[in-house]
């Protein structure tokens, strides 16, 4: 039997998958995995059971990864479980940035109290809050992940003219991007030619604050810059400004700010991007699906702290060893096998920055002895038998 404890309210549809196998809650106590949405895990004391934990959702800043990696817990993120649904708001942010549609609204609903005389205030008034359409504008996308190639090839689908930025793009977003995108290889690029620029990369050191002063001045007059990945992405000051001036026409946002609430050009929405019933089933289905394929074969998929591993089922047992990426590890690994007359019938070893997985299928029951012997290796971190 195995626990799961639960840190938030997890959608039911996702708990559906765990098997009678497990015990999930969020009063699980000794829990073997653990699936979470935004509560924050940085003070949360870890019991020496825990193996895993699964973020329902795509960022993990809520989740204390390094404390993790040196405890051997691997820690996964749902990527694309939530991508259809950002990729709607996006293109809504596209239609009411540009329509003023929220300002329309907003002006309708004080001609209340008017009676008859509505309609001709409509007609009057309408002109105000005119605004381009979307088709044949092009479309800057900055970051080709899951939700870039959708947005992508959405905006593609409703005829806008696609420029596509991402230095890492994989091979899988390559083959479902659509062949009428054009790749840029130079972000300034992207600033320079487009009409709406939206952003999906990860926040890291290398795109803080990617929208700023030098680089919203490279764009052009009237752009409209959507942001729902992350906050720390867009210089707000430099937004407020460019907005001021002019130089920006709207800025779309999934992350409100106190310094951008309330400025003109500013359209903040409270971070909608994932709220949808179907999204949260998405990310809980997934997350749970990795759990179990890790706690009960080893196998690692969307970890963020771990390479991505997975190898088909042979011998008896399966012994898996979380270890520091330092010099004649497997050596010392496979040599303790060796030593013991123990035979390996299948291996595989990955690493990922400071740390590394090793796999190994044996054709004996009897490996007990042999992982603890493993255990006493130096840079070994977690030894599990599967």
């Amino acid at each position: 039997m195995y626990k799961i404890k639960t840190y938030n309210k997890i959608s039911k549809v996702g708990l559906q998958v765990f098997d009678d196998k497990y015990t999930v809650g969020d009063e699980v106590e000794n829990a073997d995995g653990a699936i979470v949405r935004s509560a924050a895990l940085h003070d949360v004391e870890f019991p020496s059971t825990l193996k895993a934990i699964a973020r329902a959702g795509a960022g993990t800043n809520n989740i204390p990864i390094d404390r993790c990696s040196e405890n051997g817990i691997v820690v996964f993120n749902t990527p694309g479980a939530n991508a259809n649904a950002v990729k709607e708001l996006v293109i809504a942010g596209m239609l009411i940035s540009s329509r003023r549609v929220i300002s329309a609204i907003d002006w309708a609903k004080t001609l209340k109290g008017n009676g008859a005389e509505v309609g001709k205030m409509v007609e009057k008034g309408k002109s105000a809050f005119a605004g381009p359409e979307i088709k044949g504008k092009r479309l800057g996308v900055i970051g080709l992940g899951a939700i870039g190639v959708m947005v992508a090839n959405a905006a593609n689908a409703l005829g806008m003219q696609v420029y596509g930025y991402d230095p890492y793009l994989s091979v899988k977003s390559a083959w479902n991007l659509t062949h009428n995108a054009v790749h840029i290889f130079d972000i300034n690029e992207i600033f320079e030619k487009c009409d709406y620029i939206t952003l999906h990369v990860p926040l890291a050191d290398s795109t803080k604050n990617i929208i700023n002063t030098d680089s919203i001045a490279k764009m052009k007059d009237g752009v409209r810059i959507l942001n729902f990945a992350r906050g720390g992405l867009v210089d707000n000051e430099a937004i407020k400004a460019a907005l001021e001036a002019g130089k920006v026409a709207a800025y779309v946002t999934d992350f409100p700010s106190d310094d951008i609430l309330g400025t003109d050009g500013v359209i903040a929405i409270p971070h909608l991007g994932a709220s949808t019933p179907e999204s949260e089933d998405n990310c809980a289905s997934m997350a749970a699906k990795e759990l179990i394929d890790y706690i009960e074969n080893g196998n690692i998929v969307n970890s963020v702290n771990l390479p991505e591993i997975t190898m088909p089922r042979s011998g008896k047992k399966r012994v898996c060893v979380i270890h520091k990426n330092i010099p004649n590890m497997l050596t010392a690994i496979t040599g303790i096998f060796a030593k013991d007359n123990v035979n390996i019938e299948n291996l595989l070893n990955k690493s990922r920055g400071d740390y590394a997985y090793t796999m190994l299928d044996i054709g004996t029951d009897n490996v007990d002895t042999v992982a603890e012997k493993i255990e006493n290796i130096e840079g070994v971190i977690r030894v599990r038998i599967v």
